[in-house]
């Protein structure tokens, strides 16, 4: 008996809807997570943070703090050579100095001396401690010019790129474990910011993070934001892309030397002097480069003028850089998402409302990421999709292939025994009285019918088997079509007889609903009786045997439910008012006998009869099984006699 409950209690969770749906949403929740923490979302989650980035609204206007010198591949054309001699960048250097700008950032390599011109350059370099040359970090690197080696003029110029060749990190720092070096762009940061009496200082909270004013920079992490297991060596921070084409003066080298540069765009500005042209290959990819192109490339010089953009405004303005959630944050945000989609699973059942219901979902977590990003919080996109639709598809497939089942169940138990627009209406309402994929067992008021044909016994030994069989289909097909129209749910044949009720399978115990089910089971009753009379004449015409009827009825209590198991089932009733209508039906077989069909019912059933029918007082009764007598009655017809006619005194 254990094992056979425990079978029955699976058997439950797997048709029950919301264990289905609690079961997909940990399920696909943990599928999702694990692909994700293997970094397999990656290719949707980098790409759907360069369409926000896109989406933000673009900087209008220069920034009045940054200038930048491009050497064009014009202005190498002009000069005839490639590198630049040491001698051109001294007299550039030596322009720019002379309008005094607070910070240079010489953003092209010197490590091997490139004559004439190298004793000036390097006097102007070491003479100028605002002026910021780069290297490459590393082994394999490039190294700084001689005369600054081991100075804090010296930075790097390396640029972070991801796979797929975007450019959406910046650096701060970087640790060989021996040596830590400072980028250009923090380089000319802190340079500007100590003109404005700013200096860089340990966060209070974590004093391993940087603050410039009022703004702690919180280094990446591995794990930040899209990213799994990403290179987080350094000291990464995340770049503020405001439109493809970053928002700086510029000028040419050649516009530099001819002196066409106003002194204003050079005086009290961070200057960066870089290679702009196309035969040098210094450009990267960002998230603006949709089409990754060459003319969708952005020069290396404009990416550092970028960075040095974003830390001004860290350090002056407060502006806070892009951060990640937490990793719990995260998870909690993908598990908000998986219920979400679990629940429009239960709810949707069908594809179109799933369709509707999905695209809203889609919409509701992109618009909370980008309402997110907008304010400065990269929260995952992809993972909450993924997990959202496919838990939402999985439970919408399972709750409308039981709800499949389900109908087919009920179909197959009613279908054949009510009418259509009965059948429909159990659907609909198939909540009421469907319980984990079989009918609820339930108490309700019914009136219960039994009908029998009188002298089928004599008939059935005069015929062979299949006239028989065709003249009782014939019966049964007009007299079920009776009942069925008059609202009653046939629950059984046995041979000859009828077994029907009124009022199933919803348990109304309003009286009006009952009153209705009586006067459907009486009047249906009424209705076979004519049909009876056309049978007989039709069957008289072709010789065949006539026959009578009789009809017990008994409206009360009773218990409904199915019976047997899934691949077998019945939806029948039992109980006391079953039992004395059937008693009823089969009372005293000589009673009525000169009569083509003899319809007895209870009191209960006479007291919802209205004064339009005749019927006829049989008296107190025993019958089959019961120990107290009851009071039955004959229905007469249904035709208008007035109250005081319908009860007449006669006997069995």
């Amino acid at each position: 008996m254990k094992g056979f409950s425990g079978m029955r209690f699976a058997t439950r969770l797997i048709r029950n809807p919301i264990f289905a749906a609690a079961l997909s949403c940990l399920l696909v929740c943990v599928a999702v997570l694990a692909v994700r923490s293997k970094g397999n979302l990656e290719f949707l989650e980098l790409p759907a943070y360069d369409w926000f980035v896109r989406l933000q609204p673009v900087s209008s206007g220069q920034d009045s703090r940054i200038t930048v010198v491009q050497v064009s591949e014009e202005d190498i054309l002009s000069l005839g050579q490639w590198p630049l001699t040491d001698e051109l960048l001294a007299e550039a250097l030596a322009t720019l100095l002379k309008h005094k700008p607070k910070a240079i950032g010489l953003d092209i390599f010197r490590d091997i001396p490139v004559p004439p011109g190298t004793e000036t350059l390097n006097k102007v370099l070491t003479e100028n401690p605002n002026i910021i040359v780069t290297m490459k970090f590393g082994e394999g690197g490039v190294r700084p010019p001689p005369v600054l080696k081991g100075t804090e003029q010296v930075s790097f110029n390396d640029i972070l790129v991801d796979p797929g060749g975007v450019v959406r990190r910046g650096l701060l720092f970087l640790d060989d474990g021996d040596n830590v070096a400072y980028s250009l762009a923090l380089r000319l940061t802190l340079l500007y910011l100590q003109a404005e009496g700013i200096a860089p200082q340990p966060d209070e909270a974590n004093p391993q993070h940087l603050r410039l004013g009022n703004v702690t920079i919180r280094p990446f992490e591995e794990n930040d934001g899209g990213y799994v297991k990403a290179d987080a060596r350094g000291y990464q921070f995340f770049l503020d892309y405001q439109g493809a084409v970053p928002p700086f003066l510029s000028y040419s080298l050649s516009n530099l030397l001819s002196g066409k540069v106003n002194p204003k765009a050079i005086a009290d500005r961070i200057v960066l002097i870089g290679v702009t042209a196309q035969s040098v290959k210094d450009f990267f990819f960002t998230p603006y480069s949709r089409g990754f192109s060459d003319s969708q490339q952005v020069p290396g010089v404009f990416l550092h003028a970028l960075m040095v953009r974003q830390l001004l405004r860290a350090g002056l303005e407060g502006v806070e850089p892009m951060a990640a959630v937490t990793e719990t944050k995260e998870m909690l945000w993908i598990v908000l998402w998986t219920l979400i989609g679990g629940i429009l699973g239960l709810k949707a059942h069908s594809a179109w409302r799933f369709s509707v219901l999905g695209l809203a979902g889609v919409f509701l977590i992109t618009l909370s990421a980008y309402l997110a990003f907008a304010h400065r919080w990269w929260i995952p996109l992809a993972p909450p999709v993924v997990t959202f639709l496919l838990t939402a598809g999985l439970v919408t497939a399972y709750v409308t292939s039981l709800e499949r089942k389900e109908r087919a169940l009920l179909m197959q138990i009613f279908s054949k025994h009510v009418s259509k627009e009965v059948a429909e209406s159990l659907w609909r309402q198939r909540e009421q009285f469907l319980k984990n994929g079989r009918p609820r067992s339930q108490k309700l008021i019914t009136t219960a019918f039994f009908s029998d044909l009188r002298g089928f016994t004599t008939v059935s030994e005069k015929m062979d088997p299949q006239d028989l069989m065709d003249w009782l289909n014939l019966y049964m097909e007009r007299m079920t079509r009776i009942i069925m129209d008059h609202g009653g749910i046939i629950d059984d044949f046995a041979g000859d007889g009828i077994k029907a009720n009124f009022g199933l399978p919803f348990p109304e115990q309003n009286e009006s609903i009952i009153r209705r089910d009586a006067l459907s089971a009486v009047r249906s009753a009424l209705a076979m009786q004519k049909e009876m009379e056309a049978l007989n004449a039709h069957w008289r015409e072709k010789g065949l045997p006539e026959v009578g009827m009789r009809i017990g009825i008994y409206t009360g209590p009773a218990v409904a439910g199915a019976i047997g198991g899934f691949q077998r089932m019945k939806y029948t009733t039992i109980g006391d008012t079953i039992n004395i209508a059937s008693r009823l039906e089969s009372y005293d077989k000589d009673l009525g006998r000169e009569s083509l069909c003899r319809i007895l019912i209870g009191e209960p059933t006479l007291r919802y009869l209205g004064p339009e029918f005749h019927t006829e007082r049989i008296g107190e009764v025993s019958l089959k099984g019961k120990e107290e007598k009851i009071t039955i009655y004959r229905v007469l017809g249904e035709d208008g006699l007035p109250p005081d006619s319908r009860d007449k005194e006669g006997g069995p």
